[in-house]
């Protein structure tokens, strides 16, 4: 499990390029204050990266897609050009925005996805109302 500390722990010794790669799912929802903890960290990528991370013999499948999904660790899936909207900066490590988020969960459309949707949505609107509540 990786809460918010171990999380950006994690991130910063990964040795993409940040203009390269945005962390998205559970882990994004982690950095945005949306959720205290994440199991495993999922990140978009460039197709540079991830044909850099191919031709280093890193495990590669194919999405519905055609897109390419790639085990880097245990506990870090990349998934090729995976993004909505755009990347912000959050503690130095490059975040899908809680919108892009939002579209993201929708297309997945699993019941957990929309729970997720849910509770950004409210989250979200409480920021707006006390901006010191999150982050």
């Amino acid at each position: 499990m990786f809460d918010r500390y171990s999380l950006i722990q994690r991130l910063q010794e990964i040795p993409f390029p940040k203009k390269e790669y945005w962390v998205v799912a559970g882990a994004a929802m982690v950095l945005h204050g949306f959720r205290p903890r994440t199991q495993d960290i999922d990140l978009g990528c460039s197709t540079f990266l991830a044909d850099r991370l191919e031709q280093q013999g890193y495990a590669v499948s194919l999405c519905e897609d055609g897109t390419r999904k790639i085990s880097y660790s245990e506990s870090i899936e990349i998934y090729e050009n995976w993004i909505e909207g755009a990347v912000e900066t959050i503690s130095g490590v490059p975040v899908v925005c809680a919108d892009g988020l939002i579209q993201m969960k929708k297309k997945l459309g699993r019941e957990k996805d929309w729970a997720d949707i849910v509770l950004i949505e409210k989250m979200s609107r409480a920021a707006l109302i006390n901006p010191y509540t999150f982050r």
